[in-house]
């Protein structure tokens, strides 16, 4: 329990809104003031509860300027170290050829067993490229393991402050979720440095990073498989999700949003059927998979059963999980560790069509 009062040194609320970069709007500090009580009665005893999620999830969203050529982008790598020069120096040139200048991360060189240096060297890159004026986006390297770590480093004021393109998948989904719901930050679920920068794969990013098409509709290829519809119907919601086991290793954290009324898009690799059903349990167990408005399951690639006639079929476990929710939902979307990877905004409101298996977003990610 936290004691409010007014005239306390401990927490003077009026001076907190007024300093506060997350709570500058006044929409944004009436929410603040409801959901703390603070205008109900300024004396008031408030349940730690009700503090975090005031502080976990901030009203409304910040939308980063959108990339132009000549901006400045960084290079990091906050999560595996990076074994392979060359593939730093082959992703700068497609960065350049996309019209950016480009800074290297000193991530990008260090290395602490598989990690791309210390948690603090790490995290300490992120703060520090948030809050370089002169970079406009930070794109990753790579994922692996490791920015879970980082979470309690991250400097959410100076990020708040300072918005910009942020893009990444896989152990990336981390630092999307968090920075997204303590901030309000768009975040970019997309391609990283070392997962390929195809031609469908550059102009999907290019339409939502540059704010060139404002709400662009997203099908799979016509050389791609038709996505496979799970429960029909049509959903609205922001957009979150990202990685299924990194999202499920964050459940009963303070850097995860309200998941009410929200689209969720998931995706995996290399996790046997039955993982996936261990996965999906434990979002239905902490009641994720209740409040969701519709569901987006990207590929999962190489999550085939070693022995397949003793096994669930990927199909039927999301059956199984999905089905009963009555929700629209499908799979086979182009998400995930494939050649062919959407850009997807975090925090943006979008539509899915699980009967055509699309999904469209309903406003720009980014500012223009």
């Amino acid at each position: 329990m936290l004691f409010f009062h007014y005239q306390h040194v401990a927490f003077r609320p009026y001076r907190f809104l007024k300093d506060n970069p997350y709570l500058r709007n006044m929409k944004s500090r009436r929410h603040f003031l409801k959901a703390t009580g603070i205008l109900s009665a300024a004396g008031l005893l408030v349940p730690t509860n009700v503090l975090a999620t005031a502080f976990t999830e901030y009203p409304g969203i910040l939308k980063p300027p959108a990339l132009k050529p000549g901006d400045t982008v960084a290079i990091s790598s906050p999560a595996g170290a990076v074994w392979d020069a060359a593939q730093v120096e082959t992703f700068a040139g497609i960065l350049r050829s996309l019209g950016f200048q480009v800074v290297f991360g000193k991530t990008l060189s260090a290395k602490y067993g598989y990690f791309a240096g210390t948690d603090e060297v790490r995290a300490g890159e992120i703060n520090a490229f948030f809050g370089d004026p002169n970079i406009r986006g930070i794109f990753c390297m790579k994922g692996g393991w490791g920015c879970a770590r980082l979470l309690d480093k991250l400097d959410f004021t100076t990020i708040a402050a300072n918005p910009k393109v942020l893009i990444g998948f896989s152990d990336i989904t981390t630092l999307l979720i968090a920075i997204s719901a303590k901030t309000g930050l768009v975040t970019f679920h997309g391609p990283v440095g070392n997962s390929g920068w195809n031609t469908w794969t550059s102009n999907v990013f290019k339409q939502v990073v540059t704010g060139q098409t404002p709400t662009p509709l997203f099908c799979n290829p016509a050389t791609e498989e038709k996505p496979i519809t799970l429960h029909p119907g049509k959903a609205r919601g922001s957009l979150v999700g990202g990685n299924l086991s990194v999202l499920a290793s964050l459940m009963g954290s303070t850097y995860l949003p309200d998941w009410k009324g929200k689209i969720l898009f998931l995706e995996d690799v290399k996790e046997e059927p039955y993982r996936i059903d261990r996965l999906l349990t434990q979002l239905k167990l902490c009641g994720v998979l209740d409040v969701v408005s519709g569901i987006v399951f990207g590929r999962c690639a190489k999550c085939l059963a070693e022995e397949p006639q003793k096994a669930f079929t990927l199909q039927e476990v999301l059956t199984q999980h999905i089905v009963p929710l009555g929700i629209p939902a499908f799979y086979g979307a182009m998400i995930g560790h494939i050649e062919n990877k959407l850009t997807l905004p975090l925090g943006i409101a979008a539509e899915i069509d699980a009967s055509a298996g699309t999904l469209q977003l309903l406003e720009a990610a980014v500012a223009t």
